[in-house]
């Protein structure tokens, strides 16, 4: 077990808090809507520092630790990205415009960083006094797994479900809230008096999930390494660039429809390999009298393999998946519409008007997909009413402002869904085999 001076640990926190500071005010601060470009340059640069960290690792402490150090860096970025997709349905029933997102992100953060440091002493303290305590990891680890295999309930009902678990009906009983946001204040006067904007709570949802996300964690990269150090900058640089991931991945997350599965696969090895390890240390005395149990240990190099492996298959399957990719339009148009028709959520007509094309470009990719694809359209009556009335809203908007448009609409020789049509093929499933319900 390697020993880290007290320098090297205050050096590494004021390199972590650094960036964290520099990250808000060159970035959040200013509240707006990073481009790809921008999530895309910063994203890569947060993966090169982890990167390098590793190789520091690996000249100060040795390969066996820097590879651990890369199996537990791996397995927290990727369930970084699956926390995401509950980030972005609390943001998404909380209604947060995607300007101020970037706020939520880092604060969301900020508390996932303190609570999994507290969890990670705590595991520390716990792994070192009680060799049980690997049994204990290892469960929640493939209860963790078989939790994400369990089939998924109605979105809606998850929205909602987020959006008012129990930390947020508490907020709402002893805190004052107002109903609108006050840009990305946190504090807003109402009526002459002081009272919390929904951004508030929206950073208590976040900072709730970050608590619960915590507990699944910290057990799978105590199962990797049991080196503090190791487990505290593993989880420390998988969470600093994911506020830039979340703008750079927007759009396909719901497109890695598999991810799930590979990470139950993850975590239900690394939970074998920790049962494994506490048999191996085993001091329990109901098994094998107290005695410890002759297995065989799975390597760090193996770990490595094996999530790397995992996450490479899913993704892969994922992304070359046809079902995959017509799920993944449906939900993005179906999401675009709600935002484009609800004002609460984007009064500016110049953005929502850039919504609306987006929503064309959604509809695009929809009369683009196969014939199976375009058989899951006609399931989905609430899409079809969603588009009827965006295009209405649209139209009213377009013949209320003749000023602006003094040439008519400049969509107007842009293909629309026929949403008739697919309501139509719902009688006769089978006309959507040949063709475009439109043709």
């Amino acid at each position: 077990m390697p020993v880290v001076s007290p320098l090297v640990w205050g050096g590494t926190i004021v390199l972590i808090a650094a960036l964290l500071a520099y990250d808000f005010v060159f970035h959040v601060r200013k509240a707006h809507v990073p481009t790809i470009k921008e999530a895309a340059r910063w994203t890569a640069l947060y993966v090169m520092i982890a990167l390098t960290f590793g190789l520091w690792i690996w000249f100060h402490l040795g390969g066996t630790y820097a590879v651990q150090y890369y199996a537990g860096y791996i397995t927290e970025l990727s369930l970084s990205v699956d926390n995401l997709f509950v980030f972005l349905i609390i943001m998404s029933s909380f209604k947060v415009p995607r300007a101020y997102q970037q706020k939520v992100l880092m604060f969301g953060i900020v508390v996932a960083l303190v609570f999994r440091t507290a969890f990670i002493l705590l595991g520390a303290v716990a792994i070192n006094s009680f060799a049980w305590v690997f049994y204990l990891f290892g469960l929640v680890l493939l209860v963790t797994a078989g939790n994400l295999l369990k089939p998924e309930g109605d979105e809606d009902d998850e929205e909602s479900g987020e959006a008012n678990n129990i930390v947020i009906r508490l907020a709402r009983r002893f805190m004052h809230t107002s109903d609108h946001y006050d840009q990305d204040k946190v504090f807003t006067v109402q009526n002459g008096r002081k009272v919390l904007t929904p951004m508030a709570l929206v950073m208590v949802a976040i900072g709730g999930t970050d608590i619960m996300f915590a507990l699944d964690s910290i057990p799978a990269i105590f199962g990797l390494t049991q080196v503090t150090y190791l487990v505290f900058t593993a989880v420390a640089f998988s969470l600093l660039g994911l506020r830039q991931l979340y703008f750079l991945i927007d759009g396909l997350l719901d497109r890695l429809i598999y991810l799930k599965y590979g990470l139950a696969a993850i975590l239900a090895f690394i939970g074998v390999k920790l049962i494994l390890h506490a048999l191996h240390e085993n001091n329990v005395p109901f098994i094998n009298g107290g005695e410890p149990v002759h297995v065989v240990e799975v390597t760090t190099e193996l770990s490595l393999l094996v999530i790397v492996g995992a996450l490479v298959v899913v993704i892969i399957a994922s992304l070359f998946s046809p079902k995959g990719k017509a799920l993944t339009t449906i939900k993005n148009t179906r999401r675009h519409a709600k935002q484009y028709l609800d004002t609460s959520f984007e009064a500016d007509a110049g953005v929502r008007e850039q919504n609306y094309l987006r929503l064309l470009e959604e509809e695009d990719a929809l009369l683009a997909l196969p014939p199976k694809g375009r058989r899951l359209i006609h399931d989905e009556q609430e899409l079809l009413t969603l588009l009827d009335d965006a295009h209405a809203t649209h139209d009213r908007y377009i013949a209320a402002n003749p000023t602006r448009f003094p040439t008519g609409d400049p969509t107007a020789g842009r293909q629309r869904l026929d949403t008739e049509a697919y309501r139509t093929a719902l009688e006769n499933p089978d006309a959507l085999e040949g063709a475009n319900p439109e043709d």
